[in-house]
């Protein structure tokens, strides 16, 4: 965080009356990489559809996932035991998106 300060306060006719009521002047608190956060905010204004495509890539899926299927975090350790984990996860999204496009009619009991 950045402060910025003035001493334009103590001449102005608002000083501890509407502006502020700090005795030092006004102080601002800004982030440094605010004004990043402010160019990004204006690209998605000025390119929405950059935005609406960027909505439909492949990050949809691992956020359904961690939604419906209760997947916040890993309950494994270890690259076998995670892939495993996982695996049983993206098995149990794509048989409920199988059900859901085909209807569950197909499924029978033998």
């Amino acid at each position: 965080m950045r402060v910025y300060r003035t001493d334009a306060c103590f001449s102005c006719g608002f000083f501890l009356k509407k502006c502020t009521r700090y005795k030092r002047g006004r102080t601002v608190w800004r982030w440094e990489h605010a004004a990043v956060v402010e160019e990004m905010k204006l690209k998605m204004m000025l390119e929405p559809w950059k935005v609406k495509s960027r909505k439909c890539i492949v990050e949809h899926p691992f956020g359904t996932m961690k939604r419906a299927f209760n997947q916040g975090y890993l309950l494994l350790k270890g690259l076998d035991r995670v892939a495993g984990e996982v695996g049983f996860t993206m098995l149990a999204y794509n048989m409920r998106r199988v059900l859901n496009i085909l209807g569950s009619g197909l499924m029978r009991v033998f």
